[in-house]
């Protein structure tokens, strides 16, 4: 056991700090491992269970539980394995068409007032 106040106190925060890491990488865990039965069984939740998924990285990277690389592995990982299955039981949706970009008016140059005579 630490002696100094300082370390005593340095205990406390990492057992907090260490029961919220756990929490939150149970909690990915979680989504993911839902996420995987979804697909497996082909339902219509895989996209309710895909957003699960993605919120749950997105939070264990905004608790630096991991490493933002891995979190956009995981997520491309799982968004392919979702699509794979939606494919195979639903119908692909086509493309939505694109309207066109309309450019903005370019704008003229304001007009510069004369400098005010000297009395």
């Amino acid at each position: 056991m630490p002696i100094i106040k300082s370390a005593k106190k340095r205990v406390r925060v990492a057992s907090k700090a260490a029961a919220r890491n756990t929490k939150t990488k149970r909690n990915l865990k979680t989504a993911v491992k839902a996420l995987h039965g979804a697909i497996k069984k082909g339902g219509k939740k895989t996209d309710k269970e895909l957003k699960k998924a993605h919120s749950a990285i997105d939070t264990a990277v905004k608790k630096n539980v991991i490493h933002k690389n891995k979190a956009a592995r995981k997520k491309s990982q799982a968004a392919k394995a979702a699509k794979k299955a939606a494919g195979t039981s639903i119908k692909a949706k086509a493309p939505a068409k694109k309207s066109p970009v309309k450019k903005p008016a370019s704008k003229k140059p304001a007009a510069k007032k004369a400098p005010a005579k000297k009395k």
